[in-house]
């Protein structure tokens, strides 16, 4: 359900519109009331305060009480209220409020909560973070049946556009960091193997850990960081900015025009980026065999491809399928999510990484075992 929205707007020094738009329910959290402190204490003050709550679809008594902070902060500084635009029952009802007199020592201060109100309301909280990340999820599914028999509405420029964004242009970010983890590694096993004249078993060591586990891992984590998070922060300016209910507006559903692209390139991507990584990963590791061990990159190449099988590859590819498809997800439904200030559009991508890295550290952990099970 759509949430309350505030928009401040000058009009000039001597006056402030106070547009309220979409739905507000108590369950939705209290509305905010600093944005509209800061603009009528701030120089210069409004001499007028007025409503427009023209695009407003719904209303409890929380908007009450907001309307009501509004106009004591009008009343502290001196600044006169319009409701004129305000709908006749909200009208009446400030005016019954402002017509009985509150008691003195009647009203309780909230501002420690208990530690059950704070369980209660993380609770609650999370549990409608997983209903809504089920019904993204669900949505995005019966978004993609429809892609098979070609019912969904996006552009292939953007599908184009993406995957240049989160492939050929992460390739330097994905080479450093594989490159790394390869050269580390080999020189952890180099350090212990030469004490048992087993140097030779570093290029086993690196390749199957890379082609199997490490390779996938570190691309969806590095993808995550780069990839996710912008998509989150680039859905997240698009609601900021009300793009996102302008595509709504005229029809065209968010899942399918924004969303889907980003997934489809990622996914296309992911595997391909798997596998560079791969090859550099073991190029790392044979860097510091030649190097440090004297073995030669015939011998190092021979042993890699005897200790790799088919299974290691595809298994890791299809990891990093999975990864990014976990990753395109997590961003667009932080970027979904994201509120109407330019510091959630920051929350929005931090969310997004840590989302996407969780996930992708759960389902590794899944892939291990299942694989495991299943004997590959």
């Amino acid at each position: 359900m759509m949430q309350g929205n505030v928009f401040l707007t000058r009009e000039g020094d001597s006056e402030l519109a106070i547009r309220i738009s979409g739905t507000w329910r108590l369950h939705g959290g209290l509305p905010p009331i600093d944005t509209v402190k800061t603009a009528i204490e701030s120089a210069p003050h409004p001499k007028l305060v007025r409503f427009d709550t023209g695009e407003l679809a719904g209303w409890d008594s929380s908007i009450v009480w907001f309307l009501n902070k509004v106009s004591e902060l009008c009343h502290q500084r001196g600044v006169a209220v319009d409701r004129d635009n305000l709908p006749q029952g909200l009208r009446r009802l400030l005016e019954l409020a402002e017509a009985v007199p509150e008691k003195k020592g009647v009203r309780r201060d909230f501002a420690t909560p208990s530690i059950v109100d704070r369980i209660g309301h993380r609770a609650i909280a999370s549990i409608s973070s997983i209903t809504a990340a089920l019904s993204f999820l669900g949505e995005m599914t019966l978004t993609s049946i429809k892609l098979l028999p070609g019912k969904v509405r996006f552009r292939a420029l953007d599908v184009f556009l993406f995957i240049q964004q989160s492939g050929p242009q992460a390739l330097p970010i994905v080479t450093l960091i594989s490159f790394l983890v390869g050269v580390i590694l080999a020189f952890i096993g180099a350090v212990q193997l030469r004490r048992f004249g087993a140097q030779i078993y570093v290029a086993d060591l690196v390749g199957i850990a890379i082609v199997r586990e490490l390779g996938a891992v570190m691309t969806g984590i590095i993808m995550a960081g780069r990839t996710g998070a912008a998509f989150a922060a680039q859905l997240g300016t698009m609601k900021v900015t009300q793009e996102i209910d302008a595509f709504t507006t005229i029809g065209l559903q968010a899942q399918e025009f924004l969303v889907l692209p980003r997934v489809i390139a990622l996914v296309l991507m992911m595997p391909l980026l798997c596998l560079y990584a791969d090859f550099i990963g073991v190029l790392g590791g044979a860097a510091v065999a030649v190097g440090m061990l004297d073995i030669s990159w015939t011998t190092y190449i021979r042993e890699t491809m005897n200790a790799i099988s088919l299974t290691h590859l595809f298994g890791g590819v299809f990891k990093s399928t999975i990864y990014g498809v976990l990753i395109a997800l997590s961003g667009c439904l932080r970027g979904l999510q994201c509120g109407k200030s330019s510091s959630a559009v920051g929350d929005a991508a931090t969310s997004a990484v840590v989302t996407g890295i969780v996930a992708i550290v759960a389902a590794c952990g899944i892939f291990a075992v299942g694989f495991y099970v299943l004997g590959i």
